[in-house]
């Protein structure tokens, strides 16, 4: 099959899963809707907007914003992505393909490629509300912050991916990913911050990937280059998980 072939094969795909995607209210609502709708709720209660001595001096609703942007990229890699790939796999559709011009990573990459899209027009979302809504500061070292960005996303659809691989139909894959979707929330800060947990539980969250995406993001609003060890456990976990989906993922 020539490069042209497959590339045209590839972006009928996207455009397919696209259009697909949109047919979704469902998962439209939960990756990029719902983080947004979260912030404001816990932005709307007054002491939220207090400064805590405990968080450093900040409030409350700046401490949740980073919450909300890695909410939204936990649930496109666990809750979002993993039932529709092994959904395609039981119904016979990845075997299908293989027969065909279009091959099934351009189905996959698609798939990786609009989750990605999702979770980071639902940070932008939450950005732009915390500041208009809440005067929460935009992030000060914008480049760091797009780094921590990129690498939390690739992370959290490397782990979508591996669910999706290890997973042989979708109520399997939704088992999974709810089972690691709450220690997952838990290392973000949803149920506390983790500028505010005991330090020796602070560091243990910090090498996970969500929690080590969680300071260096507050790194970045605060204006400081996002720590090196932050950014080596996401780049580590984003090349790991890839590398174990990849040897597991079976097409059939």
């Amino acid at each position: 099959m020539s490069t042209a072939t497959a590339t045209a094969a590839s972006t009928a795909v996207l455009k397919t899963e696209a259009r697909l995607f949109r047919r979704e209210p469902a998962s439209l609502f939960w990756v990029m809707a719902f983080p947004t709708i979260l912030l404001v709720i816990l932005g709307s209660i007054p002491s939220f907007r207090h400064t805590d001595a405990s968080l450093g001096g900040i409030r409350l609703v700046d401490a949740y914003v980073p919450v909300t942007v890695l909410m939204a990229m936990i649930l496109a890699g666990l809750q979002a992505m993993p039932p529709v790939i092994t959904g395609y796999r039981e119904r016979g559709i990845l075997r299908r393909m293989s027969t065909t011009p279009v091959r099934p990573h351009a189905l996959l990459g698609a798939q990786m490629g609009l989750h990605g899209a999702a979770a980071l027009l639902s940070a932008l979302l939450s950005l732009a509300v915390g500041r208009i809504a809440f005067d929460v500061v935009l992030p000060r070292q914008v480049f760091g912050y797009l780094l921590a960005l990129v690498l939390a996303i690739l992370a959290a659809l490397a782990l979508g991916a591996l669910v999706a691989a290890i997973a042989r139909t979708g109520k399997i894959a939704s088992a999974i990913g709810s089972a690691v979707f709450f220690p997952m929330m838990f290392c973000a800060g949803v149920w506390v911050p983790v500028q505010a947990m005991p330090d020796t539980l602070a560091h243990i969250v910090e090498l996970t990937p969500f929690g080590a995406a969680a300071q260096a993001l507050n790194q970045a609003a605060a204006g400081d280059w996002p720590g090196w060890v932050h950014l080596g456990v996401l780049a580590l976990w984003a090349v790991v998980l890839s590398g174990a989906a990849t040897r597991w993922f079976r097409w059939e």
